[in-house]
């Protein structure tokens, strides 16, 4: 994942076109970028978000910032009693253990499978 100014890129590479190609994640907008090396793909990537910032900037319309750290997650009761139990046996706040245990998850899955169009990462 590639990050600048806030955003994040997710790219992937083309076996047959021989490319990098990358999307923003996290932001309703659609902005991609590509490259034949990393040098180019990062260079890319920059000035898509620079050139999308610039655009909102002419338009007067503030830029989508992506990830802002709150989530609404709904779970079915036993788990969030679960979870409730293990935080207090911890002495820890439900969301500290709670973060704690996706940290741990996000480390052991490494890296996602890359979003298609069935599978995006926002909607």
């Amino acid at each position: 994942m590639m990050k600048y100014k806030g955003y994040y890129g997710q790219v992937t590479y083309d076996d047959e076109a021989k490319i990098f190609h990358g999307e923003l994640v996290g932001i309703r907008a659609v902005i991609t970028f590509q490259g034949t090396t990393v040098k180019e793909l990062e260079e890319a990537f920059k000035d898509s978000i620079e050139d999308y910032i610039e655009w909102c900037k002419k338009r007067r319309k503030q830029p989508e910032k992506p990830f802002s750290g709150k989530l609404n997650l709904r779970m079915n009761r036993d788990l969030h009693a679960r979870l409730a139990a293990n935080a207090h046996q911890q002495k820890t706040s439900l969301n500290s253990y709670i973060n704690e245990c996706l940290k741990k998850a996000v480390s052991y899955c490494r890296r996602p499978s890359p979003p298609t169009s069935d599978n995006r990462p926002y909607t």
